[in-house]
């Protein structure tokens, strides 16, 4: 479920077809900071549980790189034991558009912008 700044996603109703996934539920929580040297970064907290061990995870991407959100999240969520191909972005992808668009929103983000490479992950 997508709110701005909030995105939410479990699958604990377990469908049939997911049943080799983990039961898991984690809300992606995101807004813009302003870093005095940095300028506006994007900084995320993960938090939620896999096979009902708790986790929380924070971390920032620069507004170059923050598009990178989904592969950062997809990473601290496998160290937590989700794993990488059942990652929360995979399914419902059309949330996902409504983060992005959200995000290039709060960034003031246009395609085309450079990225600076030291930022990249």
């Amino acid at each position: 479920m997508f709110t701005p700044g909030h995105l939410h996603r479990d699958n604990l109703d377990r469908p049939d077809a997911l049943r080799h996934i983990p039961p898991f539920s984690v809300d992606f929580y995101y807004e813009v900071r302003q870093d005095p040297q940095q300028g506006p970064m994007l900084h995320m907290r993960l938090a939620g549980n896999v096979r009902g061990k708790p986790f929380e995870e924070e971390f920032e991407l620069h507004r170059d790189v923050a598009f990178n959100f989904a592969s950062v999240a997809t990473r601290a969520a496998a160290r937590h034991g989700l794993p990488i191909n059942a990652s929360p972005v995979m399914r419902g992808h059309d949330e996902y558009d409504k983060v992005f668009a959200d995000i290039r929103a709060k960034l003031h983000t246009r395609p085309g912008e450079p990225v600076n490479l030291d930022h990249v992950l």
